[in-house]
């Protein structure tokens, strides 16, 4: 679905994506994890394309994504959401979702998701008005009204409890169930990610130094030095 062959972005000669080279099919779960720095928030942004990568490539579906601006991307279904929410704070939750619904390729999805996510009764309230946590499932509704092929999502649960981050594992494992796109999620929660993911894509310093299962992430040596750090039990 989803292809990228020695992506590489240099910002003033300093490498922030180094020659990152990634695959994620239809229908899988991609976690992207590293350390602070590490490039995971660049990334997303040269494949949504807010930002021109130097070298390299990019496809959708065997479509060349590397010549097209951002809205150009969307409309081809490659959506997602910040890092730092993005919601259109004086519109209605509702109006939120339109804005993405009818700029987008027609999601029947879109109904069933607000039902799912929770926003059911908050449809006619002003995003601003939403706590936290609500305003961060608006925004992957928002993204899922495209009609996305591939769904990216930068740290969506940044910020929430363990009930809300259990709660909105739930609504993606649906999302998964009810889309063939494939999902993309940069977060620090290794709880969540090990338990929502296919497979894990480790970035350090631009660099992919691993990539497998999460149970093969885990017992990675040079992921544990670079990121994860060891447990007691590792350490004994």
């Amino acid at each position: 679905m989803l292809d990228l062959k020695g992506i590489t972005k240099t910002f003033g000669g300093v490498h922030a994506i180094a020659g990152v080279s990634m695959s994620v099919a239809s229908g899988e779960v991609r976690g992207l994890i590293g350390p602070n720095g590490a490039g995971k928030t660049t990334l997303v942004n040269l494949i949504s394309g807010l930002l021109t990568h130097s070298a390299g490539s990019l496809s959708l579906d065997g479509e060349p994504l590397d010549r097209l601006r951002a809205h150009e991307r969307a409309a081809l279904g490659v959506a997602r959401t910040f890092q730092n929410l993005r919601i259109f704070p004086s519109l209605s939750v509702a109006q939120n979702i339109d804005v993405a619904r009818y700029s987008g390729r027609g999601a029947a999805i879109v109904e069933p998701a607000i039902t799912e996510f929770g926003l059911s009764d908050k449809l006619n309230q002003s995003a601003g008005s939403l706590a936290y946590g609500q305003l961060r499932r608006l925004e992957i509704v928002r993204a899922l009204a495209l009609n996305p092929r591939v769904l990216m999502l930068d740290e969506p649960a940044a910020g929430m409890n363990e009930q809300e981050t259990d709660a909105l594992g739930r609504s993606l494992t649906w999302v998964r169930a009810h889309t063939d796109c494939a999902i993309l999620v940069i977060d620090h929660d290794l709880k969540f990610i090990m338990s929502l993911c296919d497979r894990i894509t480790v970035l350090n310093m631009g660099i992919v130094i691993a990539e497998g299962a999460p149970k093969e992430i885990t017992k990675n040596q040079e992921v544990i030095d670079a990121y994860l750090g060891e447990t007691d039990e590792q350490a004994a």
